[in-house]
């Protein structure tokens, strides 16, 4: 089992700007992709970013140069780095993880946290 708990999120003025942690936890061996999707009401979850232990990241296309994912391997964290938001961008925000336990390969995900941002 991976438990993830996700933090920072909240209401933000357009143009503001929002940083989300997720701490993961659990027996697993490793956590090889941790991300960040997100899903507003009446539509699907989408991916934000997602970061590899190796550093490598990708991002949605509509993120790219406004927000920035970053992680810390030794402390199984993940951050959002969320600049310039724009109303359209309000959503539950989810944090992700594909760990490798000993089970198998696991794909984890948190609670959720609400970013609201105001026109």
């Amino acid at each position: 089992q991976v438990q993830l708990v996700e933090s920072g999120g909240g209401l933000v003025q357009a143009g503001g700007f929002l940083r989300l942690s997720c701490a993961a936890s659990g027996r697993f061996f490793s956590i090889n992709v941790m991300g960040w999707y997100r899903q507003a009401p009446g539509k699907q979850r989408e991916l934000v970013a997602a970061i590899r232990s190796s550093g490598n990241t990708v991002y949605a296309d509509s993120v790219k140069g406004r927000f920035t994912i970053s992680r810390d391997n030794a402390k199984n964290t993940v951050h959002l780095q969320m600049n310039s938001l724009k109303p359209e961008e309000t959503a539950a925000y989810y944090c992700n993880a594909n760990s490798t336990t000993g089970w198998g390969h696991i794909t984890s995900w948190g609670q959720g946290t609400q970013v609201t941002v105001s026109s």
